[in-house]
């Protein structure tokens, strides 16, 4: 389901401030054990100070990170109980933070909920976000939001709901996902399932297409449109082929889709213990094996075409290096003008890293310009700034970028984005 198409963002004024960041005093120095530690994640600092009186309301001791590369180092030192996160950062996206925090055995339980537009908000939550916070925000939304986030952080077993009516799919899916982390409850209707989510709340639910008595599609419906259970995440897991409608609009209603004997069992695994927020560590050592080897293959980027635009032949030395060792095909510009020709050229382009810098036409312009022709419109762009100035991040989104990391670029963080955009 490629990435979100592209629409353009409201034009910003044209002024740059250089990024002077304010630091806000937290409470890293007066930690205890047993203190429910929010990590707060943002760089305006009217907002951040809102926050943190909110989150101190609701009993959290507090963590600031302005920064997403600052957040990532707070979260894997501290072990915050939940995070929140800003969408905007000056240095990574927050999608980027997000996905690194999930990518991290260490950080992956850990619940976030994500402050953004709404147009985001299936985005965010298929990606293992917890929650999610409209902007522009309310003083009582927020404060909901803290509440509900605290306590589902709260240790305690989760339920995960099974609706399969095949005995023996219902005991490899318990002895693939069984733990004492977790309750399962099984059952083999879709009747059964919408009464025992309205009865006994669950934490997710793998949901087969195919029930005796109504189709899975009914039953996600169903919820979508009952209040109680909306946010219920759903993970589908289904044997028969999908159209590409039916796959569009399971996206709509579905966190997330994995194909019985198509996909590895893995999958399952992982995006239920995603959504469960479980604590990857405590699983027994086979199930970390399996997770492992799942989220540290380079499957995603294997015979995929990258193109990278750079007028510093350095640069590009440096970045093809890492992508062809992961077995990624590179092409490469150093003019804007030799990229856009590329792109028209090359249908199998999947990705392409745009420098901002380069002289006569620039990455802002070339991005706009690879995004005239609709056929690109989904066509994942992430742009590399050089210099974190307030208005830079807005004005490569505007432009076209899908995602943008600042330079100098860490190799971690640039193979995660890619394979984030690419397994979409």
């Amino acid at each position: 389901s490629g990435a979100p198409p592209y629409s353009p963002a409201p034009a910003l004024p044209t002024v740059t401030q250089e990024w002077v960041i304010e630091q806000l005093p937290d409470d890293r120095l007066n930690l205890e054990p047993g203190d429910t530690i929010l990590l707060i994640v943002e760089d305006d600092p009217h907002y951040a100070r809102v926050l943190i009186d909110l989150a101190r309301d609701k009993g959290f001791k507090v963590l600031v990170a302005a920064r997403g590369a600052e957040a990532l180092d707070l979260a894997k030192q501290f072990q915050p109980a939940a995070v929140s996160l800003d969408v905007f950062l000056p240095d990574m996206l927050g999608w980027t933070v997000l996905s690194q925090l999930k990518h991290n055995p260490l950080t992956r339980h850990i619940p976030v909920q994500i402050i953004t537009l709404d147009e985001d908000r299936q985005h965010a939550l298929a990606r293992g976000a917890f929650s999610f916070v409209n902007k522009p925000t309310t003083t009582e939304g927020v404060s909901a939001a803290l509440s509900k986030i605290r306590e589902y952080a709260r240790p305690r077993r989760k339920r995960l709901l099974i609706v399969e009516d095949n005995a023996a799919e219902q005991l490899s899916i318990r002895e693939l996902l069984d733990h004492d982390d977790i309750e399962l409850v099984i059952t083999d209707t879709g009747a059964g399932a919408l009464s025992e989510l309205r009865d006994n709340p669950c934490d997710c639910v793998v949901l087969d297409l195919r029930l005796p008595d109504m189709s899975g599609f009914e039953v996600l419906d169903k919820i979508r449109n009952d209040d109680g259970l909306c946010n219920v995440p759903v993970v589908v897991f289904t044997g028969r082929e999908l159209s590409a409608e039916e796959d569009a609009e399971l996206h709509t209603m579905a966190r997330s889709i994995v194909v019985k004997g198509v996909e590895s069992p893995e999958r399952l695994l992982d995006e239920t213990s995603l959504f469960l927020h479980r604590v990857i560590t405590e699983l027994p050592i086979d199930k970390q094996r399996m997770l492992e080897k799942l989220n540290s293959s380079d499957e995603d980027l294997v015979g995929k075409t990258a193109l990278l635009v750079d007028d510093d032949a350095r640069n590009i030395f440096a970045l093809s290096s890492v992508l062809e060792r992961r077995g990624m095909k590179v092409l490469t510009a150093t003019t804007g003008s030799e990229a856009v020709t590329l792109v028209e050229l090359n249908p199998e382009i999947a990705i392409v890293l745009m420098d901002i810098m380069m002289p006569q036409m620039d990455g802002y312009q070339t991005m706009a310009a690879i995004r005239q022709n609709p056929s690109f419109g989904r066509l994942p762009i992430i742009a590399l700034t050089a210099k974190a100035m307030k208005g830079d991040r807005e004005k490569c989104l505007e432009a076209g970028a899908s995602d943008y990391l600042a330079k100098p670029v860490n190799t971690e963080q640039l193979l995660l984005a890619i394979r984030m955009w690419l397994h979409r």
